[in-house]
């Protein structure tokens, strides 16, 4: 059992269980709003050092935070599995990314860049420039929790914010031990805010921090149930939010693809952490002229992929997060079935151990074609041509990623330019990130790019300066 910063004398915990072995996980402190009011002033404490430091500075600090990630290597291990059973795996390609993420930011230093724009009155220089806007509140998810974790305060800090992390319920310590990781770097006591509470007051305590005068603007990864309640909140006080949500990723398969290179890039997008991805592919949409062999042969390639104990690691499926996961899963599956779907793969979940789900000829009227499942299971959905196959989808609310697969790449280019997502793949699977791309969907899946340089877009304000080199000459 780890437990994080021995709580104060008197302070409430909560307990985080071991989805797996419902075990004791973790024990973390249960913030109370005016605790969270406390990590909020602490950063905007730490603002006025953090903001005025130079570009290299702040780039020499991030430098030093990614390698105090790295060094943390197998506590994350450890937090992970137990937190949200996954695999050592899983936990290692996290925190590869996430070092990448703030390498990437320290990075960006430098290139929050401003313009001169030329004026029409004589004598004014006009200038456009970039500056740090205040506290940033970061919401993270659990399901990759050391990339969205980083994610959440990476480029923020590199743009000379500060910044206050809301960890997730079911994964305090492995969110904890990123703000331990940046404050063994040198950031200022408090740039780096951890912020956990007890289930039950995630509500209060997210509504609290987002009302807080001192936050100026949020980031949300999560449900887009959860994302419309935070952007209604921060509405309210005409805070910007980014907010990237739910997906329901479509993978078209065209008549002229390359049948062994989609199934591969299928099944990993579909099956890789469960499908508890939000880029996970949820929908193959294939033209009726393949469809039989493609179906015939991504059963196949599924029905290899066994599901077992995370913490043996000896499986290409662990774990889902709770028996919720599960129940959804089958009541989608089960309702598609009822409708006409075929089941191609599929089985009995043990606890939480589901394994691989393919089901066939699902339809528009089904709830797996429309509902994120966000577990082990996707449609196969059958199109009567490329037209149809677009058609498909883009019949839906979601818009966070796709992917199209042809031979012909000027086609697949055509194809992704009509698909409605924020990201879009020619030839390669749904899921796919890098710290420099810019992330972000549209729709049902949020507003707002992280990564790279968008990200500067996200965590600056853009600010109009002149200066009259001229005497003036007015009207009145």
């Amino acid at each position: 059992m780890a437990t994080i910063a021995p709580p104060r004398t008197g302070a409430a915990t909560f307990t985080r269980r071991n989805p797996v072995t419902g075990e004791v996980a973790t024990t973390a402190r249960a913030f109370t709003v005016a605790d969270a009011d406390a990590a909020v002033d602490a950063a905007a404490a730490a603002f006025a050092t953090w903001s005025t430091l130079g570009p290299n500075a702040r780039r020499a600090a991030l430098g030093k935070a990614a390698a105090a990630l790295e060094a943390r290597a197998d506590q994350f291990v450890e937090a992970m599995m137990h937190e949200v059973g996954a695999t050592e795996g899983w936990a290692r390609f996290n925190l590869m990314l996430a070092a990448g993420m703030v390498r990437e930011a320290a990075a960006l230093t430098t290139q929050i860049g401003g313009e001169v724009i030329p004026s029409d009155k004589p004598g004014c220089i006009a200038m456009a420039l970039r500056e740090p806007v205040g506290v940033m509140l970061g919401i993270a998810p659990w399901n990759a929790p050391i990339i969205l974790g980083v994610r959440a305060v990476a480029v923020p800090l590199a743009c000379g914010n500060t910044v206050v992390l809301k960890a997730s319920e079911q994964c305090p310590r492995t969110h904890s031990l990123i703000a331990e990781a940046f404050a063994e770097a040198g950031l200022p006591e408090g740039a780096v805010s951890i912020v956990t509470n007890a289930p039950e007051d995630a509500g209060e305590i997210v509504g609290a921090l987002i009302d807080n005068r001192h936050v100026r603007r949020i980031n949300f990864t999560g449900s887009t149930a959860v994302g419309r309640i935070i952007a209604k909140r921060a509405a309210e006080h005409l805070k910007p939010v980014l907010l990237e949500l739910g997906g329901k990723a479509p993978l078209i398969v065209l008549d002229d693809a390359d049948l062994d290179e989609a199934v591969k890039a299928a099944a990993f997008g579909a099956f890789m952490n469960q499908g508890q991805i939000c880029m996970s592919t949820e929908r193959i949409i294939v033209v009726d002229a393949v469809a039989d062999a493609f179906a015939e042969k991504f059963a196949a390639k599924a029905k290899t992929m066994a599901v077992g104990d995370p913490r043996q690691g000896k499986t290409p499926l662990g774990a889902v997060i709770d028996r919720k996961t599960v129940d959804c899963v089958r009541g989608l599956v089960d309702d598609a079935l009822a409708q006409g779907a075929d089941q191609l793969v599929g089985g009995e979940a043990d606890g939480v151990l589901m394994p691989a789900h393919v089901i066939d000829r699902v339809t528009p009227e089904m709830r797996l074609f429309r509902e994120e499942s966000f577990g082990p299971v996707v449609a196969i959905t059958r199109a009567r041509d490329e037209a149809h196959a677009i058609a498909l989808a883009n019949d839906t609310e979601y818009g966070l990623s796709a992917a199209v697969f042809t031979r012909d790449t000027a086609r697949g280019l055509r194809v992704a330019r009509q698909i409605r997502s924020g990201i879009c793949h020619v030839n390669g699977p749904t899921v796919h990130d890098e710290p420099q791309m810019p992330f972000g969907g549209v729709n049902a899946s949020g507003y707002g790019r992280f990564g790279g340089k968008a990200g500067i877009d996200a965590f600056t304000e853009l600010r109009w300066i002149t200066i009259e080199t001229q005497p003036g000459h007015y009207p009145i």
